[in-house]
């Protein structure tokens, strides 16, 4: 009797031992070994995710800081961003204040930023800054006014959202002195709301 309680017992920690012998195996293998795929099951709090937020992270705000840049368009020189896709504000916006969330900022990306934004050709670097969205992520700002993209535009140079009226209030460009550029039909000099807020 007493035999097989002592073979039960050296079973019992030679099984915990074994165990234990994986989990520290286990963990190191997160530096890139064959066991990665074990890793993520046992591990699947920090080692998995710290990667998977490192990943959208860059994704949302383009690697590099974006640009913004003044650009001669249909509407006159108005803000574009590192890719001179057309930068929009919206009516609905108060000053340093996104109202643009979920289905809006899908159809009207915000241009997001982690870093500070490089003020390029045309652009006052005094009035470009970035503010804190309701979801915690960075947007650029100019003289207050949160800027987007629309997803319509497909092409550098496109102005589709110009004058649209969408998730309640009107999308205009923007010009360099921070003032809604509000002329709906291609001008080669640009009127504005002369808002800046």
């Amino acid at each position: 009797m007493k035999r097989q309680t002592r073979t039960a017992a050296v079973l019992a920690s030679a099984l915990l031992m074994a165990g234990a012998a994986a989990g520290c195996s286990g963990g190191g293998s997160d530096s890139g070994s064959s066991s990665g795929a074990d890793t993520g099951s046992q591990n699947s709090g920090r080692q998995v995710d710290v990667p998977a937020a490192a990943s959208t992270s860059p994704s949302a705000s383009t690697s590099p800081a974006p640009t913004v840049s003044v650009k001669k368009g249909t509407h006159g020189k108005t803000l574009v961003n590192e890719k001179n896709m057309t930068l929009y504000v919206f009516d609905k916006d108060t000053k340093n204040t996104s109202l643009c969330t979920g289905s809006c900022a899908k159809a009207w990306p915000p241009l997001l930023d982690t870093k500070t934004p490089t003020a390029g050709s045309g652009v006052d670097p005094k009035l470009l800054k970035t503010t804190t969205r309701s979801d915690g992520k960075e947007q650029v700002t100019y003289n207050g006014h949160p800027l987007y993209r629309f997803d319509q535009d497909k092409k550098a140079g496109d102005a589709k959202g110009q004058g649209v009226d969408a998730f309640g209030a009107k999308w205009y460009v923007i010009n360099a002195k921070g003032e809604q550029v509000t002329t709906t039909t291609p001008t080669s000099s640009s009127s504005s709301t002369g808002t800046g807020y």
